[in-house]
């Protein structure tokens, strides 16, 4: 049996640091060397995105050896089930030139990490990543240097391996950094920066290792925000309005009379009740009698694509090459479309959850969030407290999807918690996870373009409403073309009648859909199988390599068009990866019913760091990618929300899930890539493509819905 390597979160080290704040945190690790690197503009990469407070340069990387022999590695990042609690371990434990069980990821806890812009965007191992691995290797440098000293043996001799500093000439000459590290506490930095490890060299990075928490997970060892338990904590439920914007007129408590062991708290717009039994406080709540004034609806999911077109305003102009007059001029064939997507939930395993205690001026909150320095900063104003009164604790998130980010349950637990003087509980019901969801937008894309007589691609008209621009500009050789977004996801409570917000590559997954649908059209009206039509309207080497890639691998060949084959294919980058995905499809045409059979994906982000951990975020994005293919989709009127449930939202089920085929393209000498969206962005496109090529009808609004296929088919 092969040997796995297992790491752990090491909750028992975590407790022993009590809100010791960052003067009394470096004073309190005692034993060990902790090593503060400068990483330059990376504090002020995430400052900009965020545009929150900044960590100074030198404290954004954080690792200490313990004199165990332990490498505590501190980061602002999460764990939500993407893996760089892995692959971050891996990096630094290449670097640093010690065995991966010995890394100890300490990860999201405001009083020991430093600070985070939060995990999302496919940007922990892109941003994170580099200098990391250079805080190891500056880390390894100044051990050798300690080692040398310590062995009278000059630093050209020495070697390391495992944690051992060896003499190269006498390998019975040697000291472990648990022995450097012994009494002492040590703080330096080099004048002159070690380089990092070549591919050629990496005995960690670029091995498949399995996930170090699975374990944790299927034992259930591992902890969540619904997980903690403290003593004499309250369990939470909030009284919730029926819809968006609707207003409480009144309320009548009165049912509340027998149940003489519940705490009430009302005041201002939060109402409600607790109980030290969560059911206890579920039946509490449900004696309450409240009227509303719910707003007539303005719009609902049938009219919302031509009330979104109406309300995003004016355009900005993403991209403009060539002139498009010109390239209308050169057509001979005109193509003009209009594409559709839904609001999509989240829906993560795991609801929105939160535990807070506020004792002697201080809050700490353990909460199910992808952005805990962000919550650390709005709870601290919400409560008028400084800022480093506020700890915002370790503990996985059972996941995200960019969906946990805004903390409304946490910021909810905080408030009950200072009001109560109880440590409170709060875990959302899957009917308030649907209702405060922040959803994918809903969106519209037109595209308006042309062929000349060569069957290239002359110009290329694209506009995006209400999703964003991410994924718009386009790839192919276009000499004339113009991209223009109107109206954001983010800061968008204008244009979308409830909230929005990221979902797993935002905006992506939308012009993805758009775009290389309307290029499978040109493919069409070129009279060319679309495989071909790629490859002679592209030049960029990249795509064309993983498109070729792919193609090998799902064993392409092309043919007329529409083959019946019920093939498709996809192209699209996201988080610096280049991805091309194929799919063969089945479609039911009595029922309109589209079974995926498999799915090939090939992607290049560069050096692949933990290979296993790659292809299981390849997969997940395959199969999760299902779901807002197929079937899901939010159905509202107005503020009122109808979807509360598994029951009437379907998303990806076991019985759907296809046969995957990957590809990872070998590019080890180029930086390390997102792996946690990119091949998600695709799918729409994918399915969609592949159900033109099976019945001929093309479908224009995702889902691909059983009644839109028939309706395609039957039109």
């Amino acid at each position: 049996m092969a040997t796995r390597n297992y790491l752990k979160i090491d909750f028992k080290d975590i407790k022993t640091y009590v809100n010791p704040g960052r003067r009394k945190f470096l004073k309190r690790l005692g034993g060990g060397i902790l090593i503060i690197c400068s990483v330059g503009d990376f504090s002020s990469l995430h400052a900009e995105i965020l545009q929150s407070r900044p960590m100074p340069t030198d404290l954004n990387v954080y690792l200490r050896i313990r004199e165990d022999g332990k490498v505590e590695l501190y980061t602002g990042k999460i764990e939500m089930g993407q893996g760089v609690n892995t692959s971050l371990a891996q990096m630094l434990a290449e670097e640093l030139d010690v065995n991966l069980d010995d890394v100890v990821m300490i990860m999201g806890d405001t009083d020991l990490c430093p600070w985070d812009m939060g995990t999302f965007g496919s940007m922990t191992t892109r941003f994170f990543g580099p200098p990391l691995r250079a805080a190891g290797a500056e880390a390894r440098a100044v051990l050798l240097k300690l080692a040398s000293e310590k062995l009278k043996v000059p630093l050209e001799r020495l070697v390391v391996y495992e944690g051992m500093v060896q003499d190269r000439e006498n390998k019975e000459i040697k000291v472990s950094y648990a022995s450097l590290t012994k009494g002492q506490q040590i703080v330096e930095k080099l004048k002159d920066k070690p380089p990092l490890k070549k591919p050629e060299d990496f005995r960690i990075i670029g091995k498949p290792v399995f996930r170090q928490d699975s374990t944790l997970k299927v034992t259930g060892e591992a902890l969540y925000a619904g997980d903690i338990r403290l003593p004499g904590m309250l369990s939470a439920r909030i009284l919730r309005p029926p819809a968006h914007g609707a207003g409480l007129l009144g309320l009548d408590t009165s049912a509340l009379e027998s149940f003489g062991d519940v705490v009430v708290v009302n005041e201002k717009d939060l109402f409600a009740v607790l109980h030290p039994n969560p059911e206890r406080a579920h039946q509490a709540l449900s004696r309450v009698k409240a009227e509303w004034k719910v707003p007539d609806p303005e719009v609902n999911d049938r009219t919302i694509f031509e009330y979104l077109v109406n309300k995003a305003g004016e355009g900005s102009t993403v991209d403009r090459e060539g002139d498009l007059t010109t390239g209308m001029n050169a057509s001979s064939e005109v193509v003009e479309e209009k594409y559709l997507n839904a609001y999509v939930a989240h829906a993560p395993m795991e609801p929105h959850a939160a535990t807070a205690e506020f004792e002697n001026g201080k809050l700490r909150i353990w909460a199910s969030t992808q952005t805990p320095f962000r919550l650390q900063e709005t709870a601290a104003g919400l409560l008028d407290l400084p800022v480093e009164s506020v700890r915002v604790m370790q503990n996985f998130v059972g996941g995200g999807f960019g969906g946990k980010s805004n903390n409304q349950q946490a910021l909810e637990a905080a408030r009950l918690a200072r009001i109560t003087g109880k440590p409170v509980q709060l875990i959302w019901t899957r009917k308030e996870e649907f209702f405060y969801d922040t959803f994918r937008p809903a969106a519209v894309v037109k595209i308006r373009s042309g062929l000349d007589n060569e069957g290239r691609i002359s110009f290329w008209d694209y506009k995006v409403y209400a999703a964003g621009e991410r994924g718009s500009r386009h790839f192919y050789d276009i000499p004339h073309h113009q991209t223009v977004a109107y109206g954001e996801w983010g800061g968008s409570s204008g244009i979308h009648p409830f909230a929005v917000g990221p979902w797993r590559a935002p905006a992506n997954n939308t012009n993805t859909f758009a775009r290389e649908s309307h290029i499978d059209m040109l493919a069409h009206k070129a009279g060319m199988d679309p495989f071909d039509f790629r490859l002679k309207n592209l030049k960029d080497p990249k795509m064309i390599r993983v498109l070729e890639a792919v193609g090998g691998k799902f064993g392409y060949r092309p043919d007329r068009f529409p083959s019946r084959r019920g093939f498709g294919m996809a192209c699209g980058i996201d988080a610096g990866t280049y991805v091309a995905l194929m799919a063969e499809v089945e479609v039911d045409q009595s029922t309109g019913k589209i079974k995926v059979r498999r799915v090939a994906c090939a992607q290049d982000m560069g050096l692949v760091i933990n290979p296993q951990g790659a292809l299981i975020q390849m997969e997940g994005c395959i199969i999760m990618g299902l779901g807002y293919a197929l079937s899901e989709e939010i159905r509202f009127d107005g503020g009122k929300i109808h979807n509360q449930n598994f029951d009437d939202y379907e998303f990806t089920k076991f019985s759907w899930i296809p046969e995957i085929q990957p590809v990872f393209i070998d590019a080890p000498e180029e930086p390390a890539q997102g792996g946690g969206e990119p091949s998600i962005i695709c799918m729409g496109a994918v399915i969609a493509n592949a159900v033109f090529d099976a019945v001929g009808s093309r479908i224009f609004q995702l889902p691909l819905t059983p009644e839109r296929v028939l309706a395609a088919m039957n039109g």
